[in-house]
């Protein structure tokens, strides 16, 4: 769309200067050798698919810098991420985000050989926020821009922070999403199972608002099971009886209403205790499917005999050190590298993108100023769609 008291035709003709000039700048040849292929790069990334506005500055496998907005307590009255409230919120605090990660790299606009930005999936106002800023960044200075998958950033980070050679096991698990994926390329990703309904993400921070504990609520439900006893309420660990890699959560959210409720119409309402005790034999369940689907994942990967095998985990759930340690213990015993992003790095944030903006150039790939933002977008572009599809495309 044109700003505000420009013509269309005088839109076009500053948009086409805008991607002539773009056009002249130096670019990564997929086929070049020597030193245009392997020059450091130095990528802004942007990220505002959910309710994290955050902006990174990344060189090669170095994070120069790293900010993120949070915006816990814009929605903490609603229980969960109201989308028009996260998409002005970014709308409002991207610039400053952006400045604030080029100063803290000492950078400036001009030192940057490329931006990258979120281009989906997410919710189409704040991936939108961020994929206008980043054009009209582009547009303005000549820079390369680069649409990033949000999954494949998170996808990508073994690699910024391990430096994992291709092919590794990756289970991506958050908020909105849960999947195993072979990653081969920073474009090539076999998906081997997911869940077929809600996300273990979503399942922690509705389980948080059932036991009252406050949002987000992943930290808070993990917080509470420390003290609880997990073997008080025998809560059901859905699909293990069915062969494969696939998971479901969605039961285990009605199992534990149908808990709290029995504790409630017993003594009248939930005490700390109550609240720790479910809390915990939730959390043991979702650890106990993830561990075992990862050990099924684990067994179809091993069979393409990668010469350095390795699983990694990332995504807001990638966080619950309970779930991280039973994975850790589950590829010891496999022989199996495992690799676990820094907490920053697990949850949303803009140097996953940067990097993934990174790897992307470095494969002669970019984008123009026709780049749209995409509420749906799979990794895995082969595999039938998991949780349906429609008119946006399919959802996973």
């Amino acid at each position: 769309f044109a700003p505000s008291g420009v013509s269309g035709s005088g839109w076009a003709s500053f948009r086409h200067h805008c991607l002539q000039q773009a056009a002249m700048l130096p670019r990564i040849d997929q086929h070049a050798t020597g030193s245009a292929m392997h020059r450091s790069l130095t990528i802004l990334g942007i990220e505002s698919s959910c309710d994290d506005t955050a902006a990174a500055v990344v060189r090669d496998t170095d994070v120069l810098s790293s900010i993120v907005y949070g915006q816990t307590s814009l929605h903490a009255q609603f229980g969960g991420v109201v989308p028009e409230i996260a998409a002005r919120a970014h709308a409002e605090k991207l610039d400053h985000c952006i400045e604030e990660a080029l100063t803290a790299a000492n950078l400036t606009l001009a030192d940057l050989d490329g931006i990258a930005v979120t281009a989906g999936p997410g919710l189409i106002g704040g991936v939108l926020s961020g994929v206008m800023c980043a054009k009209g960044l582009a547009a303005a200075t000549g820079l390369p821009l680069v649409g990033v998958n949000h999954l494949a950033g998170h996808a990508l980070t073994p690699r910024l922070t391990d430096q994992l050679a291709y092919p590794y096991l990756m289970l991506l698990v958050s908020g909105g999403h849960c999947q195993f994926l072979i990653v081969k390329a920073h474009d090539r990703f076999q998906r081997i199972g997911g869940t077929i309904d809600d996300a273990p993400g979503e399942a922690f921070d509705k389980t948080a608002r059932l036991l009252g504990l406050p949002q987000p609520g992943g930290p808070s439900v993990e917080r509470a099971a420390r003290t609880g006893d997990a073997k008080r309420f025998a809560l059901p660990r859905p699909l293990l009886n069915q062969p494969g890699c696939d998971m479901s959560f969605s039961g285990l959210k009605t199992a534990i209403l149908r808990a709290r409720d029995g504790v409630v119409v017993e003594k009248s309402g939930l005490t700390p205790q109550d609240q720790a005790d479910l809390s915990a034999s939730f959390q043991a369940a979702i650890a106990d499917v993830l561990i075992e689907k990862t050990r099924r994942a684990l067994d179809a990967y091993l069979q393409m005999q990668p010469a350095k095998p390795a699983f990694a985990i990332a995504g807001g759930v990638a966080a619950n050190g309970a779930i991280r340690n039973g994975l850790s213990t589950l590829c010891a015993v496999l022989d199996t590298n495992f690799v676990a992003p820094p907490l920053e790095l697990c949850t949303d944030n803009a140097a996953m993108i940067a990097y993934a903006g990174l790897e992307r150039m470095r494969a002669g790939e970019s984008d123009d100023l026709t780049l749209s933002a995409r509420p749906r977008w799979p990794l895995d572009q082969s595999a039938a769609p998991m949780l349906g599809s429609g008119k946006k495309g399919a959802k996973a």
